[in-house]
């Protein structure tokens, strides 16, 4: 596996500026977001109640998600009233085009005192890139599993997502290969491979100017394993819709 580069907190803003892109360590985002670190356990165990997802078109049954829509306006988060996750086909061209409409996410994760921390904190890194402003914000839990041998954490294949800051949060990895993560410049030939395996490892895209994917996973033995992610995506201007 190749090690996230991972950047210092008092750089990664102007990393994610330069490049598009900026790894950061758990411990990193406990001090930039003022989490109490010890509490990360209890909310990665919201994780393991997330129904299957229904719209796969390739057949499988390796994912599981929950979706919550949230508004970030200065110092204030408020949950939005829950709607169909949408992505044009120009982002997303196998699941584009069609409302996708989820399980919520569960009232005692929104509870968590760690989820506004983190929301109100990836708001202020879109603020920060791209200027202070409300910022609407979806929020998706994934569990990608290996009971059937393989998972695919983005069967899609490398994307944008049509929004302005996409930030993938590694919740747990348990008993699998591969997962590797790859950011590629959108108008470039440069790329990165790496492979988060702590868990609260934090990736800050600028969607505008990098495209990203995961490679599938495998069970490390006999038993399945799995990779859980937290997904949140900040758009300026409204959400996405048909």
């Amino acid at each position: 596996m190749f090690e996230p580069p991972f950047v210092a907190a008092d750089r990664f803003d102007a990393q994610l500026a330069a490049q598009g892109h900026a790894v950061v360590s758990a411990a990193t985002v406990a001090r930039s977001f003022a989490v109490d670190a010890t509490q990360w356990p209890a909310l990665a165990r919201f994780w393991d109640d997330l129904p299957a997802d229904d719209y796969l078109k390739d057949g499988g049954r390796y994912r599981f998600r929950r979706h919550s829509c949230f508004v970030a306006d200065g110092d204030r988060l408020s949950q939005a009233p829950h709607r169909a996750h949408w992505q044009p086909l120009d982002y997303n061209a196998l699941h584009g085009g069609i409302e996708r409409m989820f399980a919520p996410i569960a009232p005692g994760t929104i509870a968590h005192p760690t989820w506004n921390r983190l929301l109100l904190g990836l708001a202020g890194v879109a603020s920060r890139l791209k200027g202070e402003r409300p910022w609407f914000i979806e929020a998706h839990q994934f569990r990608i599993d290996t009971a059937s041998g393989i998972g695919r954490p983005t069967p899609e294949g490398a994307h944008r997502d049509g929004v302005d800051l996409v930030a993938v949060f590694l919740v747990a990895r348990h008993a699998i290969k591969g997962g590797e993560s790859r950011v590629f410049e959108a108008q470039g030939p440069n790329g990165q491979r790496f492979t988060m395996h702590e868990p609260w490892t934090l990736l800050l895209l600028d969607d505008e100017r990098v495209i990203h994917e995961t490679t599938p996973i495998q069970p490390e033995g006999a038993t399945p394993g799995h990779r859980d992610t937290l997904v949140v995506t900040l758009r300026s201007g409204g959400f996405q819709g048909p």
